[in-house]
C-alpha cells in the first residue's frame, strides 16, 4: 500500500506563470517593431518560457486582450518602462487587476547595470570613443514623469553610467520634468565640456526619442531596444518577481506589484557593442 503523502507536501499542480511584456505603445511604427523584436529575443534565450506582449495604449493587442488570452493560470507582467512613475504605479496595476488570471506586476527596468550596459554600447555605435575623454560629457535623456520617484531612478542611471563611463553625466527630460535636454547641454558647454553626446534612454523609437536625438550637438545614440542586455533584464525582472512573491498567490482581480527594484551599483569598463 502507498504511504500517505507528508502533511505539509503541497500537491497543487505548478505552472510556469507566461511573461507578458507591458510596453507603452507609440505611434511610430518603429516602436512595434522594436518591442516585437526584444519580445523574440527574449523567447529565444528561455524557449519553454511563454512570452507575450500587451499595450497600455495606442498599438495592438491592449493589455486586457492579452491577458485574456494567457496560455497559463498565471502571468507576470514586466513594463519595458524605465523608471517608477504613473504607468508603473497605476496603470499597470489597474488593468492587472481586472485580469481573470493571477497576477504579478515587477518593477520597472530601471535603474540596473545591464541597463547601462545597454547604453554604453549604443554610445559606442554611435560613435562613443572608449580613449581619452577629456571634455567630454554625456546627457541621459529620459521622457519624463512627474512623480519624483522616477526622477529619482532617471538620476540613479545617470550615476551608473557616470561611473562606468568615466565623464560627467546629467539627466535630462523630453516632457514633465526639467531639465530639458537643450538646458542639460547648455549647462555642460558652461562647465567647459565641449564634446557632448545624448544617451538615449527609451525603450523604443518615438516622438520622444527622435527630439532629443535632434537636439545633440555631437552623436545621439539609438533607442535601447532588442539589444542582448534589456532580453537579459526582462527575464532577470520576471524571474525576481517569482522569487519575491513565492508562495504568495494571487487571485484574479488582485493584481499586485513587486516591493523592491534595488540593485548594486556595478562599476564596469566601458566594452564594444554587443547587440
Amino acid at each position: 500500500m502507498t504511504p500517505p503523502p507528508p502533511p505539509h507536501e503541497d500537491r497543487t499542480p505548478r505552472t510556469t506563470p507566461t511573461l507578458v511584456l507591458v510596453a507603452h505603445g507609440s505611434r511610430d511604427p518603429r516602436a512595434l517593431h522594436t518591442v516585437r523584436a526584444l519580445r523574440s529575443r527574449v523567447r529565444a534565450l528561455r524557449p519553454d518560457l511563454p512570452v507575450h506582449l500587451g499595450h497600455i495604449d495606442l498599438n495592438e493587442p491592449r493589455l486586457p486582450d492579452t491577458l485574456r488570452q494567457l496560455p497559463t493560470p498565471e502571468a507576470i507582467l514586466v513594463p519595458l518602462l524605465l523608471t517608477r512613475g504613473y504607468h508603473v504605479k497605476q496603470d499597470i496595476p489597474e488593468l492587472a487587476a481586472q485580469a481573470q488570471a493571477h497576477t504579478r506586476v515587477a518593477p520597472p527596468l530601471g535603474p540596473h547595470p545591464l541597463l547601462v550596459e545597454t547604453l554604453c554600447d549604443r554610445l559606442v555605435e554611435a560613435g562613443w570613443h572608449t580613449g581619452p575623454r577629456g571634455g567630454s560629457a554625456v546627457v541621459l535623456a529620459a521622457a519624463g514623469s512627474r512623480d519624483p520617484e522616477s526622477k529619482l531612478d532617471t538620476r540613479r542611471t545617470a550615476h551608473l553610467l557616470a561611473t562606468r563611463l568615466g565623464v560627467p553625466v546629467i539627466p535630462a527630460y523630453a516632457s514633465a520634468a526639467t531639465p530639458t535636454v537643450p538646458e542639460a547641454i547648455h549647462t555642460l558647454a558652461a562647465q567647459g565640456h565641449h564634446r557632448m553626446a545624448v544617451a538615449s534612454c527609451f525603450t523604443a523609437p518615438g516622438r520622444f526619442a527622435t527630439q532629443c536625438a535632434k537636439a545633440a550637438p555631437w552623436i545621439a545614440s539609438a533607442p535601447l531596444g532588442a539589444h542582448g542586455a534589456m532580453a537579459r533584464l526582462v527575464l532577470h525582472r520576471y524571474d525576481q518577481t517569482r522569487a519575491t512573491n513565492a508562495g504568495a498567490t494571487h487571485p484574479g482581480g488582485a493584481g499586485n506589484r513587486a516591493t523592491s527594484h534595488n540593485e548594486p551599483a556595478a562599476a564596469c569598463e566601458p566594452h564594444p557593442a554587443n547587440a
